[in-house]
């Protein structure tokens, strides 16, 4: 009892035949699926440019409500925020903490007279230099490079205050 199979393919003009519709086949559902998905919208030109504008300017855009002119935008390149500076208590407690409150990496733990000393001796300008700059392992700013200069001052004189 031997059950032979067939063959669809029986003649090379088939195999040509089936190879072009396996490859046509997909391409036009793809296109015609693109087309489905994307739609034929229409753009309409007759509209006013200035409907089209209204229609699509920003939601923040300022809104006049009393009739006054718009207050003037700031000068480019200008910072319009003007933040509270922090005090020494503040930066110390945000970044100088992490290394000089357990003397890691070297660091003089704060209030440690004996390790201050030399380096409250070399003046204060040099301790403000190294904190803003870095000094060997200690990164610039104490790695919170948003803080001022003065701030960095600041939390440099906390520090000094406390080993005095």
């Amino acid at each position: 009892m031997s059950e032979e199979h067939g063959s669809l393919v029986n003649t090379p003009k088939q195999l040509i035949v089936i190879c072009v519709v396996a490859l046509v086949v997909p391409v036009a559902i793809a296109l015609l699926g693109s087309q489905l998905l994307s739609g034929s919208k229409h753009i309409d030109r007759t509209e006013p440019k200035q409907l089209v504008e209204q229609r699509i300017k920003p939601v923040g855009e300022l809104v006049k409500l009393d009739g006054a002119p718009p207050p003037a935008a700031p000068a480019a390149g200008v910072v319009a925020v003007a933040a509270k500076a922090k005090t020494g208590e503040e930066v110390y407690n945000g970044a100088c903490v992490a290394c000089h409150g357990a003397g890691i990496a070297g660091a003089p733990k704060t209030g440690d007279k004996a390790l201050w000393a030399p380096r409250i001796a070399q003046g204060v300008n040099v301790l403000y230099e190294h904190a803003i700059k870095g000094f060997k392992g200690m990164p610039a700013k104490g790695g919170q490079v948003a803080l001022s200069d003065d701030e960095v001052k600041a939390g440099v004189d906390y520090q000094v205050a406390k080993a005095k």
